[in-house]
């Protein structure tokens, strides 16, 4: 095995009863865009741009709830799904003769309406399309000789058919045919394939979102690939995932008991699961019933490492972008989930806004690293120390004052936590050089690094009570 600087992560030092690439990271999504390097998007992007280079998407839907919410910059893989999406029944409201039907495969879940503005057959009725459930349309556009409309970027084709008898009679002015359809998913395997392709990524980033409902098999997966990472790649990072929504005919006990039970089992401090949902007015005004992992993604952006995304003054999800949470009446359910260690949402009575809960992940019992912020802060030591590190491979060591010439090393392994330590990302930090290394028959160099974290208020309690100013002055 070739030599190289190896970290190991010793966890339970708290005593915890039972970049850089700061702020950037990957999404792993379903897109029809086809590119072999990722697609790079920015925070300066606007809807129309991040739909141009993702297509309509889930990644591109993704990436906008995180550009909105924070993110300066997001490495996109962009996944062609394995499981095809599939449209609904088309719904005609009108007085209009003619039929419809609709061909293709979606690219999203679009619930797109079709509106005849000018009536007629072929060639003559005008119509608008909308693809996002008519909160914007498309400008007039002449219902084709055939019949035939292609909606752009969706993957989708409307085709109409003229009444035999009367085509001039086919379509009214007002007339409407809407279609649901449901998105494309990745299978776990299309997931894993992507996730290979991080291991030669030369970019720095901190994490890695999944988009799309996914279940403990494919965490359980994710937990060894990061291993490998790590181990094999030298990459830490952590990986955000999105929980599974509520099933037709599923009560919410049922639902919760079924996160209880998908969480059993699964130990990882690097893991983060999102069962958050809510309503919400997405950056191209559409509203939508949305996992928040893309929300939670562009708050990490905004966050410095140490800061938990839960922080009430620095963190609030307004209203009128956030307009409820998802499914109703999961609020008595929110104790449960956070217990349980996924990352929910809430609200605070007397303030206005959303926030996240805790930035749980789902570590095991007892960990030091219950939070993302705590694994921002780990991740952040294990990348800056080995870049150090690596600077002194096989430097030579003076045998007459080999415990001082250790030292001087490991000093200068220690100079990127000290400069942690001064920009308050943690409290203090310590390294130490084990005496008695033979360093002529291992020609291996242990050092042990020990750090304070920030500490968090997530609790506090008021004692309130009168007082007598005259009692006091006795």
């Amino acid at each position: 095995m070739l030599r190289d600087v190896n970290t190991i992560i010793t966890d339970g030092g708290l005593g915890v009863d039972t970049a850089k690439g700061e702020g950037i990271h990957f999404k792993i999504g379903v897109s029809p865009v086809v590119s072999d390097a990722p697609i790079v998007i920015t925070g300066s992007m606007n809807a129309k741009k991040i739909k141009e280079k993702l297509g309509l998407s889930p990644l591109a839907d993704a990436c906008m709830d995180s550009v909105e919410n924070g993110s300066s910059m997001i490495y996109c893989l962009p996944v062609a799904a394995s499981i095809p999406g599939t449209v609904g029944e088309v719904v005609k409201a009108g007085t209009g003769l003619g039929t419809c039907t609709v061909q293709g495969t979606p690219n999203n879940a679009y619930e797109i309406i079709v509106k005849f503005t000018g009536a007629g057959g072929f060639n003559q009725a005008v119509l608008r399309y909308s693809v996002d459930g008519g909160y914007s349309f498309s400008e007039e556009i002449t219902l084709a000789v055939n019949g035939e409309l292609d909606i752009p970027s969706t993957g989708l084709k409307f085709v109409f058919t003229e009444d035999a008898a009367t085509p001039a009679d086919s379509y009214k002015i007002g007339d409407t045919y809407t279609v649901k359809t449901e998105a494309p998913q990745m299978t776990n395997d299309d997931v894993l394939t992507a996730i290979d392709k991080l291991r030669t990524v030369n970019y720095s980033f901190e994490y890695v979102h999944v988009v799309g409902e996914s279940t403990k098999a494919l965490w359980a997966a994710i937990s060894t690939e990061l291993g490998r990472l790590f181990g094999i790649y030298k990459k830490p990072m952590f990986f955000v995932l999105e929980a599974r929504n509520i099933q037709e005919g599923e009560t919410l006990d049922e639902y919760a008991q079924y996160l209880v039970n998908e969480r059993v089992g699964l130990q990882n401090t690097d893991i983060q699961i999102v069962t958050a949902r809510s309503l919400y007015t997405r950056m191209d005004g559409t509203v939508k019933d949305i996992n928040n992992a893309g929300i939670v993604c562009g708050l990490y952006s905004r966050a410095k490492i140490q800061q938990s995304i839960g922080e009430v003054k620095s963190f609030s999800i307004a209203e009128n972008k956030m307009l409820e949470l998802l499914p109703r009446g999961i609020e008595d359910y929110l104790s449960l989930l956070d217990e349980t260690k996924y990352l929910t949402f809430r609200k605070y009575e007397g303030i206005e806004g959303f926030y996240v809960t805790n930035a749980r992940m789902m570590c095991p019992d007892g960990s030091d690293y219950r939070y993302a912020e705590d694994v921002r802060v780990k991740n952040k030591i294990i990348r800056e120390t080995r870049k150090q590190a690596l600077q002194e491979l096989q430097s030579d060591i003076d045998m007459e004052d080999v415990q001082g010439s250790l030292e001087t090393i490991a000093k200068f392994i220690l100079a990127p936590v000290d400069t942690m330590v001064r920009n308050k990302e943690i409290s203090s930090a310590r390294i130490i050089v084990p005496e008695g290394q033979d360093i002529l028959v291992t020609e291996k160099l242990n050092v042990i690094i020990r750090f304070v974290p920030i500490g968090h208020v997530r609790e506090i309690e008021i004692d309130l009570g009168m007082e007598n100013p005259f009692r006091t002055q006795q």
